[in-house]
């Protein structure tokens, strides 16, 4: 190899290819699930060469995680006046729990995310992060409007309904519908989320008892 080659950097993956390596990314992630993905695998589905990934990309994680956020347009919180209309449209909606393709990404990996610890870090900060931001942000507008007490516990509140509709579907195996979605957020998320003893927890994590007078012994 002349000096002249060494010095010329190999040409990043970008543009249509760097798609269609992502798409060959996303149907072997669906075929196999993440802990069988290999880079092998995917160069293979998109007629690559391995190398040709690992000058985009350094390894399955970064890959995998990219795929992910190439298949849905970043979340956008909807605004449709009330509390109950955006959790419908936010949650019944393309990538919402009732988005087929979405959830069976989601279960492609999921073990995944208890067995490899550098890629459950990421999902969660580069896939997860960004869902739970939309829905906290709907939450904290219906507090801004007054549909929901000011003391709400958005921790609890904003994660609650994907929690419910998930145990549901992966323990119950109940696939989700809007039916279905609109039961818990009628029956479940809007009465504790309007509840005045939906409120967050004390700095110190703990309730002070009730103060109450004793009887005096006769």
């Amino acid at each position: 190899m002349t000096p002249s080659e060494t010095t010329v950097p190999r040409p990043r993956v970008e543009g249509d290819r760097e798609q269609e390596i992502l798409d060959a990314t996303l149907e072997v992630l669906a075929d196999v699930g993440y802990d069988r993905l290999t880079m092998d695998a995917v160069a293979t589905r998109a007629k690559a060469s391995k190398a040709t990934l690992y000058r985009r990309w350094s390894g399955k994680v970064s890959l995998v995680i990219d795929a992910l956020l190439s298949a849905k347009d970043a979340p956008a919180a909807p605004d449709t006046g009330s509390l109950r209309g955006d959790l419908l449209e936010s949650f019944c909606g393309q990538g919402g729990l009732t988005d087929e393709r979405s959830v069976a990404t989601f279960a492609s990996v999921i073990t995944a995310i208890f067995r490899d610890h550098e890629f459950a870090e990421a999902f969660r900060r580069d896939v997860i992060g960004p869902k739970a931001a939309v829905s906290r942000s709907i939450f904290e507008r219906a507090r801004e409007r007054g549909e929901i007490p000011a003391s709400a516990d958005l921790d609890l509140l904003a994660p609650a309904l994907a929690g419910i509709v998930l145990h549901r579907l992966f323990l119950l195996g109940e696939q989700p519908d809007r039916a279905q979605i609109t039961r818990v957020i009628d029956q479940i998320i809007l009465p504790a989320a309007t509840s005045s003893t939906a409120s967050a927890p004390s700095s110190t994590g703990t309730h002070e008892p009730e103060n109450k007078t004793k009887e005096p012994h006769g």
